[in-house]
């Protein structure tokens, strides 16, 4: 509204002001008459001097007059003086009329006029000009830079630079919207300052726990090949009762065999846990939470039958019934990233259905894969028998982060299922989940 006003009062001014250029012409050429008795004293002159023999020509420059020495009223030189309407006076030289004299000063004051005129609206032309220039620039300066100088600053936001303030226009329309703007840049930067901060503590946090957790991991090992070497050597010193007679001493050796052979795969099952912990906690202390897909994935030709002893080697988190047996084949895996995948899978039907687990084995026909190829596939079926994810969770819990209604009293990331199917896709198979009186999960592993 004040920027309103003061172009109102601009243009305003510049009409005033073209208004007194004429006011002060019109009044500089105001009519006031003739003066006869001016004209009469000229007259009595101009006949003494011609009586006393000066010349027509120094009277006329002179009194600015015209001298006609002609009795003749249609002398054409007179017959002008008259049509231009000047004053023609009747001239008596020594009694005698010797002819006219004439001023003609319409003409001249016509003239005069008229160069008055074209002067002052040369005056006033010029005068509109300036002004209309000096208004283009203060429009320019109040409104188009400071729009454009938004727009700028807008497109360095979208760019990510944070870093270069807007400058302050003088117009006070568009100061507050300035400073609204770059209040609002500096919260931007603040918060992605925040954010990145906080992904540095979360970066370091990782590592340190990741670091932290191989040192108990090494002490599991140590009293892992501690009790292996103990019950080993028992085993080994049960030997000889083989060959006794006492029936009571070899169906005691038998019980302490199965024993010591039981303790063993158990100590065997926390050793190969363990080292798994232990590679899992180098890639994590190389990467952080939110570059985990980044692990390096390296799927090779290896046998099929190794999924069922990377089952056996969890048998241990609940009751896991295998069905059948795999297909004796060659698939492309990576042994570690696909024992982590059976690991992820079982252990959340484990903590969250707590029922038995169903695994099945089975081949695919020719399945059309991304690349526009055919391909076969191996197919792991796991099955629990709980409640089910959530349907509205469904679409989702494979994605980072994401924990569903029912996780709220179990500890986690939500990352499993995210990697686990991140893992399945970079060694060129699969995953796909649904409920069906249970959680299923079926993982596919191309066939070579």
């Amino acid at each position: 509204m004040r920027q309103l006003r003061q172009l109102t009062a601009v243009f305003t001014i510049m009409m005033i002001v073209g208004l007194l250029v004429f006011v002060k012409v019109e009044k500089a050429t105001e009519y006031t008459g003739r003066d006869i008795l001016y004209y009469n004293d000229l007259l009595f002159r101009i006949e003494s001097d011609l009586s006393f023999g000066r010349s027509e020509e120094e009277i006329e420059n002179e009194y600015g007059c015209s001298v006609i020495m002609s009795k003749e009223i249609s002398d054409p030189e007179l017959l002008t003086m008259y049509s231009d309407g000047a004053l023609v006076l009747d001239l008596v030289v020594d009694g005698e009329y010797a002819g006219k004299v004439a001023w003609n000063d319409y003409k001249e004051n016509h003239v005069n006029t008229s160069q008055s005129f074209l002067k002052a609206a040369i005056i006033l032309w010029i005068s509109v000009l300036i002004c209309g220039y000096l208004l283009l620039l203060y429009v320019y300066l109040g409104f188009v830079r400071p729009i454009g100088n938004l727009k700028e600053f807008t497109e360095n936001i979208a760019k990510g630079d944070l870093d270069r303030p807007l400058p302050m226009p003088r117009n006070p329309l568009f100061r507050g919207l300035a400073e609204a703007f770059d209040i609002m840049r500096e919260e931007l930067k603040a918060a992605f300052d925040r954010e990145r901060q906080a992904e540095i503590d979360r970066k370091e946090m990782i590592q340190g726990l990741s670091h932290d957790i191989k040192t108990p991991l090494a002490v599991i090992k140590a009293a892992c090949e501690v009790l292996t070497t103990k019950y080993s050597r028992k085993l080994d010193g049960l030997d000889k009762f083989a060959g006794t007679t006492d029936e009571e001493d070899r169906k005691w050796a038998r019980t302490l065999k199965d024993e010591y052979g039981d303790m063993l795969d158990k100590v065997g099952s926390i050793s190969g846990k363990a080292d798994s912990i232990s590679s899992i906690m180098s890639d994590v202390m190389h990467v952080s939470l939110e570059d985990m897909e980044k692990v390096e994935v390296n799927p090779v030709e290896e046998r099929s039958d190794l999924i069922e002893e990377f089952i056996s080697r969890i048998r241990s988190y609940g009751n896991i019934v295998i069905h059948n047996h795999i297909y004796p084949c060659l698939v492309y895996m990576d042994r570690q990233r696909m024992e982590q995948v059976i690991d992820n899978i079982i252990g959340n039907s484990c903590k969250y259905a707590g029922t038995d687990i169903d695994v099945t084995f089975s081949e695919t026909s020719d399945i059309l894969m991304s690349d526009g190829k055919q391909g076969r596939f191996v197919k792991i079926t796991i099955k629990d028998h709980g409640p089910g994810v959530n349907p509205e969770d469904l679409p989702l819990i494979a994605q980072k982060y994401y924990r569903g209604h029912n996780s709220s009293s179990q500890t986690g990331y939500g990352l499993g299922l995210y990697l686990a199917k991140t893992y399945m896709d970079k060694q060129g198979g699969g995953m796909e989940y649904y409920n069906d009186n249970g959680f299923v999960v079926e993982l596919l592993l191309k066939k070579v």
